[in-house]
């Protein structure tokens, strides 16, 4: 959940009472509420987003250990396929060890690529803000034209 950062409640004044300094001050404080809110969500969603990154990763780096030490027992098999003319059986060990491990490390890449698919967009930050620009460029055109 996100925490709210609390905007002052607007003061009931009538018409024409204020200033257009005090008027410049009240919006500038209102955006800067505003740009701070979305900066926060926006830091949210990201952290979330990241930490699944995270997860996913260590999945990846795992089945790269294991292929990595599966090369390993992969040359015991084929150094010992080529001694076939001993009557040792010890190479079909090495290679069963090698296909195990090419398994694991095919369940860990799987599960890492599993849990990197669910990374999503910060959807809600991309949502606010539009509605933040869209009500900026609506206050915009609701102001009356400036006499220079």
């Amino acid at each position: 959940m996100v925490p709210s950062i609390p905007l002052n409640a607007e003061p009931v004044r009538a018409t024409g009472e204020a200033s257009v300094g005090t008027l410049v001050k009240e919006v500038t404080t209102h955006v800067s509420t505003l740009v701070r809110a979305e900066v926060e969500l926006a830091k949210q969603e990201v952290t979330a987003e990241v930490k699944k990154g995270v997860q996913g990763s260590i999945f990846f780096v795992l089945a790269a250990v294991v292929a990595l030490f599966s090369l390993f027992y992969f040359f015991f098999a084929v150094a010992e396929a080529f001694n076939l003319i001993w009557p040792s059986q010890q190479w079909a060990g090495y290679a069963v060890t090698f296909g195990i491990m090419l398994v694991v490390a095919g369940i860990a890449g799987f599960l890492g690529y599993l849990k990197v698919r669910k990374i999503k967009a910060p959807e809600r930050t991309i949502e606010t803000a539009r509605e933040s620009v869209e009500a900026l460029r609506r206050g915009r055109s609701d102001a009356p034209p400036s006499t220079s």
